[in-house]
């Protein structure tokens, strides 16, 4: 699996319709306490080619899983409640997209009354933080001896921890708290999901819905955090979704839309969590790899084979768009664009790379 977005939101917000415009799903409602989850493939107009190219009919493009849990009501999660349980689903996530309902509607009525999207963001947050309040609490409390005994290690996490939790119960979401790479080291295994990066889905009732007053709010409040946002016409386009490919164009154009929300909503998630695609390609496979950008070669490499990273030696590269402009390996070596890659070599968007290694 590439990478993994969580979907919450309060009930009635439209999360479940977004998923499914995003992933086709058809998903109905929620089994319990149990998620929804989906996996779409990542579109990458360098895989026909290159499968053309190299006359290979298996391609494997990079993969995204969505994971929709049932809406945060607030105050779910006060003394480990149902909303604490619904956010563990999220704990392993790389990113959050939160669902934010941007229109009105007298015969939807959310349980929150009129959409608000500063509240219903900042409700959520507060979920989100109390979830996490009791897990590095916890965890304060099992350092706390460690700490005293004069272990030093534990007396810096435990000083990282109390700074942390005070933020918490500020009401401050950990993303904000502008933690240092110590701080991050002290709760790495805490899984905090309000330290999740996260990025805002305006569920609209239809594209004239985007001028109004509640995307404006939106907008403001995603540009103070420096977070994507990205809108949908929800309904229009789950139903769009599960249409036959070659239909699917046709009607997004009538909305006025390029691409589909699962297009959108998966450039979004690369810049928020910051990832880049490799590629290895022959003739037996045209496969698209994910790693995080400014990944050196060998932990790009461990994205293929755990293998490959211990037993490093080198990486041969060339890009995508050199070998499809020049037409063979070949034309790309005599050219001088095919290149030898030591473990410093950061891995970007597009190389098509041979990781050498010993076994």
């Amino acid at each position: 699996m590439s990478f993994v977005c969580g979907l919450v939101g309060l009930p009635g917000v439209g999360k479940t319709t977004i998923f499914n415009a995003i992933t086709a799903a058809g998903a109905e409602g929620f089994g319990g306490d149990e998620a929804n989850r989906a996996t779409v493939s990542v579109p990458d107009n360098r895989i026909a080619p290159l499968a053309a190219l190299y006359n290979t009919a298996k391609t494997i493009p990079a993969q995204m899983e969505v994971v929709d849990i049932p809406g945060l009501k607030a105050g779910s999660t006060a003394g480990g409640g149902r909303g604490s349980r619904l956010l563990a689903h999220i704990k392993d996530v790389d990113a959050v997209i939160q669902v934010v309902r941007c229109f009105g509607d007298p015969a939807v009525s959310p349980e929150s009354g009129t959409p608000d999207p500063v509240r219903d963001v900042e409700t959520i947050d507060l979920e989100m933080v109390a979830a996490d309040v009791q897990t590095v609490q916890n965890k304060i409390e099992r350092l706390s001896k460690k700490a005293k005994s004069g272990e030093a290690e534990a007396r810096r996490d435990l000083a990282s921890l109390e700074k942390i939790a005070e933020g918490l119960n500020s009401g401050r979401p950990a993303r904000k708290l502008y933690l240092d790479e110590r701080d991050r080291a002290a709760v790495f295994d805490c899984n905090l999901v309000s330290l999740k990066p996260v990025l805002y889905v305006g569920n609209l009732k239809s594209v004239s819905d985007s001028a109004n007053p509640r995307v404006a709010a939106l907008e403001r409040l995603a540009k103070s955090e420096q977070a994507e946002m990205v809108l949908v016409v929800g309904r229009d386009e789950a139903e769009i979704a599960r249409l036959d490919p070659g239909d699917r164009r046709v009607f997004l154009a009538e909305l006025g839309l390029n691409e589909s929300s699962m297009e959108r909503l998966i450039r979004a998630a690369y810049k928020t969590i910051g990832l880049v695609n490799f590629i290895t390609a022959g003739p037996k496979e045209v496969h698209v790899w994910t790693c995080k950008a400014g990944s050196l070669a060998p932990r790009a490499a461990g994205k293929i084979h755990s293998d490959m990273e211990k037993g490093f030696i080198r990486m041969e590269v060339m890009t995508a768009d050199d070998l499809l402009r020049l037409g063979s390996e070949a034309a790309v070596a005599k050219s001088g664009k095919k290149r030898i890659e030591g473990k410093d070599y950061v891995v970007k968007d597009g190389d098509i790379v041979v990781v050498r290694f010993n076994k």
